[in-house]
């Protein structure tokens, strides 16, 4: 009952923690369309009403510079590009970092300095900044540290969570990804039109908040406890490592191997790293989730503004509109887990998946022009689609090939095969955003033909882990 409550109790804090990370990266895709509004709308508008001339409202007051340019779908794709790019290259470093560090404390220290770096990029609207330098150091910076979540995450609960019902319980526990997405469109969304740098200082509270929490509750893993006697009862030293087999003394016919690494640091870290390069479904996986991962952050960084453009809504309407896409993307995380484990196949599940989301990508760009109802409906299918292989490959699939026998119980392993198949993914989502801030001025259409063409290379490579 003890560790029923113990495992519930990480389970539960664990998500709300990665809840805040996703929470605080959703205000910049809400807050897109007020940093550049229709000012021509806005001089028709005011002239409609009275005999003023139409230069009423410039591009100045009705946008925020330096976005205020015709370039501006450049300007903003280049923020998601800065963010993402740093999350790419940090994720690779993070994984190893976090090895050698407890797992709270590295945990707090990057959600303190995210909690700082989101609330900064807010208060550019307090202090009337107009620096595109400052907003991409910003970004960088933050995503930087947002490094330090998902490793750290991945690797506690799995190391409370063994292999039983794994793909349900993380599809359950990976549903954080959405619910920060759903409550960070609606935080920012409070604010975005009256005051848009609240948008973002309060979630950086947040999540500044939660690693506090984190500091003072988070269990890294569950320990054997024993009050019995314990002795050394063989030892042999080696240059890398040294078994040694312990016993109890009242139990020995029980002996439980421990493996000990010895030797440099960074060659242990660079055996492991090099050993998890190796093992048979890592590339091919990473490789799957690069263009999985494409899709996802395309759609997390513009559907707000394609809303706000194609259905002509308000910056807070579209956010709260597109949340939808994010309640599909929990029932198909939970789907994508429950099928798994019953058929035993992650990748088929995977494959399956992408299949149908491509036709139904291509459906949601046409069914959208036709009204509110028919969007709302597209929104929740491309979100169970689009997010259940994303879900299932970062959490149950890296959780499975971290904790493989290969391994041989090497705790460190988990947080670097989570780093490599999370930082290869986050390639992609640095890519799909900036792409999509190029393609979109040459019509919406050709960012979905971008978006499908990158689920069929999701599906090819993904096809080599069946």
């Amino acid at each position: 009952m003890v560790e029923f409550t113990y495992r519930a109790f990480t389970f539960s804090l664990t998500f709300l923690l990665y809840t805040s990370f996703h929470l605080s990266r959703k205000p910049i895709s809400i807050v897109k369309s007020e940093l550049h509004k229709n000012c021509s709308a806005l001089n028709e508008l005011s002239t409609a009403s009275s005999n003023q001339l139409p230069n009423l409202h410039t591009a100045a007051e009705c946008s925020w510079k330096p976005f205020d340019k015709s370039n501006y779908k450049q300007l903003l794709g280049a923020m998601d590009y800065s963010f993402l790019c740093a999350y790419a290259v940090g994720m690779f470093l993070s994984g190893i970092i976090g090895e050698r560090l407890p797992i709270r404390l590295y945990l707090t220290f990057g959600m303190l300095m995210s909690g700082l770096f989101t609330c900064l990029f807010g208060l550019g609207y307090i202090y009337s900044i107009h620096s595109l330098g400052f907003y991409i150091f910003v970004q960088v910076a933050n995503g930087l540290v947002q490094t330090t979540g998902w490793p750290s995450v991945v690797t506690c609960i799995g190391n409370w969570f063994g292999k039983g019902r794994r793909g349900l319980i993380m599809g359950i526990w990976n549903s954080h990804t959405s619910v920060g997405n759903i409550l960070g469109s609606l935080i920012a969304g409070y604010w975005v039109s009256s005051n848009w740098g609240l948008s973002f200082i309060v979630p950086g509270l947040i999540i500044a908040a939660m690693g506090i929490i984190c500091f003072l509750f988070l269990i890294e893993r569950e320990y054997l406890k024993c009050d019995k006697e314990w002795k050394i009862v063989k030892s042999k030293n080696g240059s890398k490592q040294a078994k040694v087999v312990v016993e109890d003394k009242d139990r020995s016919n029980n002996a439980f191997l421990i493996k000990l690494f010895f030797g440099q640091g960074g060659s242990v870290a660079k055996s492991i790293l090099c050993f998890s390069f190796s093992l048979q479904g890592v590339i091919e996986f990473s490789l799957c989730l690069l263009f999985a991962k494409l899709v996802s952050y395309t759609f997390l960084f513009w559907l707000p503004l394609y809303i706000t453009k194609t259905a002509h809504l308000d910056a807070k309407k579209a956010g709260d509109l597109s949340t939808l896409f994010d309640v599909g993307g929990i029932v198909g995380g939970i789907l994508a887990g429950v099928i798994s484990d019953k058929l035993g196949k992650r990748a088929t599940t995977c494959a399956v998946m992408l299949l149908l989301a491509a036709p139904i990508l291509y459906g949601f760009s046409m069914i959208s022009e036709f009204g509110l109802g028919p969007t709302i409906g597209m929104l929740l299918v491309c979100g169970g689609l689009v997010n259940g292989p994303y879900a299932l490959i970062t959490t149950a699939v890296a959780a499975d090939l971290g904790t493989h026998k290969s391994l041989k119980g090497n705790a460190r392993a988990l947080s670097t095969v989570t780093a490599i198949i999370d930082g290869t993914g986050s390639v992609g989502a640095a890519i799909g955003p900036l792409l999509a801030g190029v393609l979109s001025s040459q019509g919406w259409d050709q960012v979905f033909y971008m978006l499908m063409a990158a689920d069929f290379l999701a599906l090819l490579v993904g096809a080599d882990a069946c």
